[in-house]
Parts: C-alpha cells; structure tokens; sequence
C-alpha cells in the first residue's frame, strides 16, 4: 500500500509540476528550428510569421537553420530536444517521407507531435531562361527525344520537387537526370546560375524570380490556375489528376504538455489570422490552412503512405 501510495504522489507531483509549467509558459527565448539552409521556403515561412508569433508567445521566437539530409538533420534534433515546449520545429513537406529514405530522420509519429498544418502552395514548373522549351508541350517532346538530356533540379531525394519530376516522368513517359541540392535555397541558386534546365518549386519561392523575367513558368501543380500566374496553364489540363503541391506545418518533440501544445496552436493560428500576415502569404501564392493537430496528423499519415509507395516503386534511395 505505501508503495502504491508513493507512486501515486509522484505522479500526482509530475502532473501539477506539468500543469505549472504550461500556465507559466513561455518565460523565456522559444528555438524555432528550420531544418533547412536559408532562402529556401520553410525559411520564408519562418519568417513571415515570427514576429507576430513571437508578440503573442510574449517571448522572442528565435530561428535556426539546421539543414541536411532533407531536413532530417534538424528534424532529429528537435526529436531529441526537451519536452518543454522551447524547441519547436517547421517542416517542409519533405516531413511525410524522410523516414522512408534517412536512416537518422526521426520516426514522424512517435517521436514528434503534430501541432498545425500551416499553410500550403502549389508548385510550379518553371525553366531557366536559356533552355528552348517554353511549355510543357515542348518539354515533353524535347526529353523524348533526348533522353536523360535534361536536368532537374530538387531540395534533395523524396522531396516534393523530386517526386513532382518522378510523377511528371510516369504520366508523360519521358526520361530526365535528377541533381539534388541541400535545400530550397541552393536550388534556387543553382537556377539563377543556368546550371540545372527546370524544377518544380514552391511557388511562393520562385514568384519572385518568374515576375523578374529570371526563369520561365511553363505550368502550375494545383487543381486550377493560381491568381498570381493566371495566364500559366495547370499540368492537369494536360495529364488529368496532375497534383503537385507544398506544404508546411508545425511539431514539437513527443512529451511536450498537451496545455503547451495547444497554446502554440493558439498562437500561432492567431499569428495567420493577423491580416498583414495573411497578406503576405497570400501574396506569395500561400493558402493558409491552420488546421487542427488531429486534421494534420491525418493529412502527414496519407501522405507518408502514399508517397512511401512511391519511393519504394523508384527504389528512392538517400544520396
């Protein structure tokens, strides 16, 4: 019975120790971690909205860049990182297939929670300026033609740009050669530099560099043409059922206080619901999403299993 009485008491003391801590919480400095190098659109995101998530956590949101690995590097960390809610992570979609292919990326389920899917974007095929193709017709044709001629460039193995190309090869029945870069950012550059041929990239990352005239958009990745690239037709209008999109969300390690989690919930949806913020996003050709933990949960769960299927059918391996 003392036994039973002790063991009580101790989970009773962890409990209100627990509750204490979310009702005092944040007191200090909360790490924000990007797991992915700057410039890319995680990094964006990140800050966009840090400083109005920062105003209303009452203390500064600090960001870190931790990339490698698809952003399993970062992921890892933040796995292994104290519960107590200072050590949060954003994720790329990359999040839903890391653990297919990255020995080190941290099982998505159990070792961390899922807080808010933020916000989404369809992707956009774009080339660079010195490539002939304009359209994806004449894409299509060209890589016919030569196979494995042209390059494409991505943010690294299974993410989101590899598995648009993989998904594009597969409906038009065409062969390119995949180059692989340590993140959004270094692909972008590697774009602008003339040294890969097309990508498919987040379009809020490369609106900015396709209004500039610095690469051309030959088709977007969404259900319907987007407002900010009105005249860029959809690659379902040529292959039906053609989707490609991004998306971004929010986790902490497993363990963190249900009441900590849901006020960064609470924050951060009142961060995306502020107009100046949405605006911006929205801008840049994001959808603000700001679900529910449950509803991401679900979403990452349908993602893993479907583009596990696909990786494991393309022997997707970690480079």
């Amino acid at each position: 019975m003392r036994k039973l009485l002790a063991a009580f008491a101790a989970i009773h003391c962890f409990a209100f120790a627990q509750f204490a801590l979310s009702q005092t919480y944040p007191v200090k400095p909360v790490r924000m971690v990007v797991p992915f190098p700057p410039g890319g659109t995680t990094d964006l995101i990140a800050r966009i909205v840090q400083p109005k998530f920062q105003e209303f956590l009452g203390q500064p949101v600090v960001i870190e860049n931790k990339g490698g690995a698809g952003g399993s590097v970062g992921a890892a960390e933040v796995a292994q990182a104290t519960p107590d809610g200072y050590t949060i992570l954003l994720v790329f979609d990359t999040h839903a297939v890391n653990h297919h292919i990255y020995k080190m990326a941290p099982d998505p389920f159990s070792r961390l929670e899922h807080v808010m899917l933020m916000v989404s974007s369809p992707s956009t095929l774009v080339a660079v300026n010195n490539f002939a193709p304009s359209n994806l017709r004449d894409l299509v044709a060209r890589a016919k033609s030569e196979p494995g001629k042209v390059t494409y460039a991505t943010a690294g193995a299974a993410s989101s740009n590899h598995l648009g190309a993989l998904l594009l090869e597969e409906q038009a029945g065409i062969r390119m050669t995949h180059v692989h870069y340590k993140g959004g950012g270094p692909m972008i550059q590697a774009l602008l530099g003339n040294q890969i041929d097309i990508a498919f990239v987040s379009t809020p990352l490369i609106l900015p560099q396709i209004k500039a005239g610095k690469v051309k958009a030959l088709a977007v990745g969404g259900k319907s043409r987007i407002a900010v690239l009105p005249d860029v037709p959809t690659l379902s209008e040529t292959y039906p059922g053609f989707e490609q999109i991004s998306w971004f969300g929010l986790l902490t390690p497993t363990g963190v206080p249900r009441e900590i989690r849901a006020k960064l919930h609470r924050e951060m949806g009142r961060a995306l619901g502020v107009p100046e913020v949405r605006d911006r996003l929205q801008e840049r050709g994001f959808d603000v999403v700001a679900s529910s933990p449950e509803e991401f949960l679900r979403f990452v769960r349908a993602e893993s299993d479907k583009l596990g299927k696909l990786i494991r059918a393309n022997n997707i391996v970690a480079e």
